[in-house]
């Protein structure tokens, strides 16, 4: 048996195919790629692939994580690299292919932050955002309440910065937020604290962090 991590990219076709869907496109695609994955044992086996954290529905990708595990430990990245290239999947670009040590701990168990762009949808108030940006980085407390649960935003944002628009970008903040267990912080509740309605921008995650 091996492990391999794919490093790839979730873009417009699959903006609004959630995290379970995704699960079930890569056993298809790897089916279609003639990839041997490997199942877990049990009364009810399931393909052995596991994604580094979940993707929130309508958000795209340029750093998602999956790691595969194969029935064939002669393969190497390239081979599988050319067996998925040879059978593109609409809406996943693959970007790297590596094999990592079978006994290496579960990519979920070790991520600690998410990186996101959140693009406007129509222009904004430059000298107005960058106001509001640093009065909420010099905000002590940002109380939010999820699923009927109070909760301080404030300690999850990590890094927050203003991307000036362009002539191709509307103004795009990026921001690193905690994303451990039981303290996950959400781009959208971040544009919502910050006074504009959360559909008023386009999100892409574009890092995951993970612990050594």
């Amino acid at each position: 048996m091996m492990r391999c991590r794919i490093t790839y990219l979730k873009t417009e076709p699959l903006r609004y195919t959630g995290n379970l869907d995704i699960q079930k496109i890569w056993e298809r695609y790897l089916r279609r790629a003639g990839l041997p994955v490997a199942y877990s044992q049990g009364f009810h086996p399931q393909p052995r692939i596991q994604q580094a954290c979940p993707l929130p529905l309508g958000f795209l990708s340029q750093a998602e994580l999956a790691d595969i595990y194969l029935d064939d430990d002669t393969l190497r990245p390239d081979d599988i690299t050319r067996s998925l290239q040879a059978m593109p999947y609409p809406g996943i670009e693959l970007a790297a292919v590596e094999q990592v040590d079978l006994t290496e701990s579960t990519l979920a168990g070790r991520v600690t932050a998410t990186e996101y762009q959140a693009e406007f949808i129509d222009p904004v108030d430059a000298e107005q955002l960058s106001s509001k940006v640093s009065d909420l980085l010099k905000a002590q407390h940002l109380m939010r309440t999820r699923r009927d649960k109070d909760y301080d935003l404030r300690p999850l944002i990590e890094a927050l910065v203003v991307l000036p628009a362009d002539s191709t970008h509307n103004a795009t903040l990026r921001m690193q937020l905690s994303a451990r267990q039981g303290a996950t912080g959400r781009p959208e509740e971040v544009i919502s604290a910050l006074g504009y309605p959360p559909f008023d921008a386009r999100y892409t995650r574009t890092r995951i962090y993970f612990t050594p």
